[in-house]
């Protein structure tokens, strides 16, 4: 005969027992272990077993192994730290490998708030949006309302959000790029989508945007999608007009959650932003957002954070973040160097000169100018290599590259430029003049090896920024030279994304007592996609990037949350003998810096870039001087550009304060956000009780805990077999750093309740108690009694494991299993104490040991007033935890419209993982 099980209920299968989880399908049981975690789940059918999957009781042994109260108080917290199906408002909070601060919690909220969520997550370059993204994600998936999503991205970001789903939110998401796709849809049956097979995905938005693929994804796309970098797929060109296609594709589905980051929502460009709105809301499209009822629509689904907001503001979060100085270092040329920057100058406005009226030809020798400038301030190796690459027919890359405006869909381009010059013997007198210098003494490199002195005594840890690849490999070499004690490495656009992952990685392993700093040169393919913040603390700026968010995406890897540095320095090198570094300063980087100070926003360079050459032309022939290049800015009309970009900075400086005033995220307050967030840490338990636990447990397994500074070492290697075949699934071997709070460390790993140590230390002791013959050295038991100074009388405290069904009324019902850990004094007949009270009632030392036969009898009183007390007042406490998470999800779930209800309904009566009986102490 078959028994039907429900959610929740014990089954006894296989010779042990389990917790029957929502079905998989019909005949089939998904069943977790009592003593198990959500890896151990199983599904069977049970007309296919050869034993009968029976019905289950979880009663308190007759023969209960006898424990002392530091045991009971070990055995408590490992059940409280096994449980992850959490039953608060926030189900996801026993999932996640990380604190996350208050402020970040906000979107969250927002998105519980509405029916189907779809927001735009805009805050600024280091705050969080992949955290704050994911933990959206993470809580919807736990409440069973998505069991599918995909991430887009651009294809640099693909290995980050994949590290990031899986270190800090559980998920074991698949890399779709053109890379992978092949080989994932390689086995699949005909009729199943690649996004059917693997329904965890991360899509690069090159792979993804090509028609052909663009029509299959969007049927098969799931309906919980995030889109990174998405101010990259609203422009109007080609590129971004097929990733604003497919994206407006999937919008049109509305029921899907949209959930839209970006750190440059405007950008002054009204008309890209109305776009990116359109995502959200289409009406939003064509609003004019001065009417207040269109911007208190618009403020549930978009929001937008300074770091100053959240540093100065009601957030109160000075340690979030570290402390950012901001220098610059001016150098001097030498006599080589700067006859060699004017000579090429010379040559160029030559070429220019001789264009002639025709647009093309004058726009293409100024962008040649300008390229070749560029390679020549940066070093002569990069001069040299512009100069052989003078030969060009690729002429629509090359403005691009002169803005450091690389493809959203590619890595920054730090190949030296092509000059479209035509081959002339003029040229080849330069080209051995650079290839003097490479040679010859280098003043910028000189300059920023004595930058560097002092910051690396301080102990330093600094990336340095190059625009060229020829220019890393250049400014490697010397400062190894400079510091050979140091490790020195390069990343550039050679390696692959994932080499370049592997070197930076490597950088910290190599790590010794004699070599414990480092320094990183690298190209812009760094600015984005790998975080440094956890190896190093500084950036040079060695080149000056000619479009400003470059310099906020390079101080970003480094300047954000997560940074252990208490201060972090940024320096940007320039030269006053150098045309160029001039004309890029006053014409571009200075402005910049000016609307930055004054909203705490960097905007990028205005779209129309025939002003900006122009007005770069006319900085660096005016710096040259004489009367030839005075008169030839006159002739070119190259001082209207001057005047035009003036217009074009203070217009955007007016659009992005009017902006900001517009849209100013003022809706949640720090007083609305953590009270719920702090109930679930009380559940939990927090990272200084998880810190505890670890200590008793590794202490009590023989192991203890190693303190060194800020650090505690876990020397796992010298734990049992059992235990380290367990921690060796996990990569853990010999000894682990562990920080016990963020920002962590270089090497060391955050001590959580979800830490691969921490939750197997956890299930061993449950399983110890549950089991006696599991780790029976361990004298884990499930009963005990002893006298207490916390006490004035008979007081028996109940450990139980309380499992409940929560039924999500919305749109979709959904029936759930949570559960949670409990404790409860009790006397005869009523509860006296439960939650923390209760636990510092278990948590209070033994006075003394009582004698085997009186703590004997107290533990069969307590077990034979079990039955009652299981029907009266822990009945009773169970329905009235089950009323109070009624109203709590009811507090979160606030929404305009029909927002979704929950109900909550006991399982009774709960398992009684422990029984522990205190008297007085002076009893």
């Amino acid at each position: 005969m078959t028994v039907n099980f429900t959610l929740g209920d014990l089954v006894r299968a296989r010779g042990r027992e389990w917790v029957a989880l929502p079905t998989p399908g019909e005949g089939l049981l998904a069943l977790r272990p009592l003593s198990g975690n959500e890896n151990d789940i199983v599904v069977l059918a049970p007309d296919l077993e050869l034993t009968p999957v029976e019905a289950a009781r979880f009663d308190l042994p007759d023969d209960a192994r006898t424990t002392v109260q530091s045991k009971a108080a070990l055995l408590a917290d490992a059940l409280r730290l096994t449980l992850r199906r959490g039953a608060g408002p926030f189900r996801s909070a026993a999932q996640l490998a990380f604190e996350p601060r208050t402020y970040q919690l906000v979107p969250l909220l927002m998105a519980l708030r509405l029916q189907v969520p779809r927001l735009l997550i805009a805050d600024d370059v280091g705050i969080g949006k992949t955290i704050e993204a994911g933990l959206i994600l993470r809580e919807l998936m736990d409440r069973g309302e998505v069991d599918a999503f995909s991430v887009l991205c651009p294809p640099h970001l693909v290995d980050q959000w994949i590290t990031e789903l899986k270190d800090r939110f559980g998920i074991d998401a698949v890399a779709v790029t053109s890379g992978t796709a092949a080989r994932l849809e390689r086995n699949l049956p005909l009729a199943q989508t690649l996004f059917d097979a693997y329904p965890f995905t991360v899509v690069s938005l090159d792979y993804i945007k090509a028609e052909k693929r663009r029509d299959g994804f969007a049927r098969a796309c799931p309906d919980f999608v995030i889109v990174d970098e998405a101010h990259a797929c609203v422009g109007t060109h080609k590129g971004k007009q097929q990733r604003f296609d497919l994206l407006q594709g999937l919008a049109r589905d509305t029921a899907r959650r949209l959930i839209l980051l970006t750190a440059t929502p405007h950008s002054g460009d009204e008309d890209a932003f109305a776009r990116l709105l359109s995502l959200i809301d289409t009406e939003f499209g064509t609003v004019n957002f001065d009417n207040q009822k269109y911007r208190e629509r618009l403020v549930r689904h978009f929001v937008q954070r300074r770091r100053v907001d959240l540093v100065e503001g009601d957030w109160d979060e000075n340690r979030s973040f570290p402390r950012h100085e901001t220098t610059e270092y001016s150098y001097r040329l030498n006599d080589e160097h700067r006859a060699f920057q004017e000579a090429v100058l010379d040559y160029c406005f030559s070429v220019v000169s001789r264009a002639g009226n025709a647009q093309k030809d004058r726009r293409l020798a100024f962008w040649g100018t300008l390229a070749l400038m560029r390679c020549v301030g940066s070093s002569p190796a990069a001069a040299m290599s512009a100069l052989r690459n003078r030969a060009s027919n690729d002429d629509d890359r090359l403005e691009p590259q002169i803005y450091d405006e690389d493809g959203d869909d590619e890595d920054a381009v730090d190949i030296e430029p092509n000059t479209v010059f035509s081959n002339d013997p003029a040229l080849q007198g330069l080209l051995d003049k650079a290839s003097e210098l490479l040679t010859a003494e280098d003043p910028k490199l000189n300059a920023l090896i004595m930058a560097l002195k002092p910051l690396i005594k301080e102990g330093a840890n600094p990336v340095v920024f190059c625009r060229y690849l020829a220019t890393a490999e250049h400014v490697k070499e010397g400062l190894r030279k400079a510091f050979p004690k140091l490790n020195v490495q390069a990343v550039t656009g050679e390696l692959t994304p994932d080499e370049r992952r592997d070197r930076v990685a490597e950088m910290a392993a190599e790590e010794t007592a004699a070599t414990d700093q480092r320094i990183l040169v690298a190209t812009d393919c760094l600015s984005e996609g790998i975080n440094l913040q956890q190896l190093f603390d500084t950036v040079i700026h060695y080149d000056l990037s000619w479009n400003p968010t470059r310099h906020q995406q390079r101080e970003g890897r480094v300047d954000r949350f997560g940074q252990p540095a208490e201060l972090v320095r940024s320096i940007m090198m320039f030269s006053p003998d150098s045309a160029v570094d001039g004309a890029v300063l006053d014409v571009i980087l200075r402005k910049a810096e000016e609307i930055r100070k004054a909203t705490g926003v960097t905007v990028p360079l205005p779209d129309e870039r025939g002003p900006v050459t122009d007005a770069l032309m006319a900085a660096m022939m005016l710096r040259r001087g004489g009367g030839s290049h005075k008169q030839l800015t006159l002739d070119l009309q190259l001082d209207d550009g001057i005047q035009v970009m003036e217009t074009r900075w203070r217009d955007a400086s007016e659009n992005e304060k009017r902006s900001r005033a517009r849209f100013a995220q003022n809706a949640m307050k720090p007083s609305e956000v953590a009270p719920e967030w702090d109930k679930m840490k009380a559940l939990l338990g927090s990272p200084a009780e998880t810190l505890e636990f670890l200590e008793r447990a590794m202490s009590r397994f023989g192991v203890p805990l190693e303190k060194r500074k800020s650090l505690q070492f876990a020397h796992v290697h010298a734990l049992q077999d059992s235990l380290k075949e367990k921690l060796e699934q996990h990569g853990l071997k010999s000894s682990l750093k562990l920080a016990t709070q963020e920002p962590v460390p270089s090497g060391a790993s955050l001590l959580t309740r979800t830490h691969p140590l921490t939750s197997s230390l956890a299930e061993s002791l449950l399983e110890a108690s549950l089991d006696t013959e599991a780790l029976p050295d361990l004298g884990i038991g499930r009963v005990g009694a002893w006298p207490s100074a916390a006490v004035t009388q008979m007081t028996r405290v109940a450990l139980l494991r309380i499992r409940y069904k929560l039924t999500v009324h919305a749109r979709r019902g959904r029936l759930l299993l949570a559960e949670e850990a409990a404790l409860v004094a009790l006397d005869s007949s009523t509860v006296l104490a439960s939650g923390s009270e209760a636990r510092a009632l278990l948590a209070s030392q033994a006075t003394a040991d009582l004698a085997p036969v009186a703590r004997d009898r107290m533990i069969n009183i307590a077990k034979a007033a079990l039955p009652d007390l299981l029907g009266g007042p822990i009945a009773d406490f169970v329905q009235k935890r089950a009323a109070e998470l009624v109203e709590d999800h009811a507090r979160l779930r606030a929404a305009a419209g029909s927002a979704s209800r929950v109900s909550v309904e006991p399982i009774i009566p709960p398992d009684v993982i422990g029984l522990f009986v205190l008297v007085p102490g002076d009893v």
